[in-house]
């Protein structure tokens, strides 16, 4: 093996080893996207931007004091976040952890889309009260924690069931995380915006509220009325038909393709 060859392997070893790494820090963070870690990530990283601008600008004392932040930091990110870290090794240990994430465009879809626009239609007709939350991107696991966890394959008759009136689920959301109901009866924080109409309720500003904090599309069904309702964005679309729910989360869940091929916008009657 000549010098060149050998100065080749070095860089291409050091190349897949940078690689590995990045791949290990992303896949770190899957795991803790949707939980209170994130904001912890967050504050790790002022923290950081903080100490070297106090060691640049020569602010001893201040630098001296992140330092302290750091070194006894980790001792307590270890304590607090216990469960986050307890998830991370059973999803390793199961071999979930470097697992390829499913892609969102395929049947699991469909299927949740069809026991959805079912359950909505069989409550709405019922007048029964509902709060149905997608996850999107933006993980919910801090919501989920308030509720009871189900972790249950999703289907029409669950929905409803889970809603019907005096049962010890019906009162909160569900919340729905890739095609699993995740838990039942969370709270979701209510919205404060002025624009929604006084004569919603609680589930219309909780669902408006989870849509200003989150990219999740929320589904309601009105006790009173038996109107089905989608919020998104921060904005609440109303007077929807079983039909119309199920193409606009059809359009929601392949957002690329339908951007083509859909008439659909979602832009539709607003806070009517």
């Amino acid at each position: 093996m000549t010098l060149g060859d050998f100065s080749l392997l070095h860089y291409l070893i050091d190349v897949i080893d940078i690689l590995l790494v990045w791949f290990v820090i992303y896949k770190l963070i899957m795991v803790i996207r949707g939980t209170k870690a994130v904001q912890l990530l967050k504050g790790i990283i002022v923290i950081i931007i903080v100490r070297v601008l106090s060691q640049y600008l020569g602010l001893n004392t201040l630098q001296w004091l992140m330092d302290q932040v750091l070194i006894w930091g980790f001792l307590a990110i270890i304590i607090i976040f216990q469960p986050e870290f307890r998830r991370a090794l059973e999803q390793l240990g199961r071999g979930r952890l470097f697992a390829r994430a499913a892609s969102q465009e395929d049947d699991g879809q469909t299927n949740m889309t069809e026991a959805i626009a079912k359950a909505v239609e069989y409550m709405a007709k019922r007048r029964i009260g509902a709060l149905i939350s997608i996850e999107r991107k933006i993980g919910m696991e801090d919501y989920v924690e308030t509720g009871i966890p189900l972790n249950a394959h999703i289907s029409a008759e669950l929905l409803i069931n889970i809603f019907i009136p005096n049962t010890p689920l019906h009162d909160g959301a569900v919340i729905i995380q890739k095609d699993q109901v995740s838990a039942a009866a969370c709270y979701l924080p209510l919205s404060e915006s002025p624009f929604i109409s006084k004569e919603l309720g609680t589930r219309h500003r909780a669902a408006v509220g989870i849509s200003e904090v989150t990219d999740s599309i929320t589904i309601i069904v009105s006790e009173e009325t038996g109107g089905i309702s989608i919020a998104k964005d921060g904005e609440l679309h109303r007077h929807l038909t079983p039909e119309t729910l199920k193409e606009m989360l059809l359009a929601e869940f392949n957002r690329t393709k339908a951007a083509s091929s859909s008439r659909w916008q979602w832009r539709v009657k607003k806070n009517g």
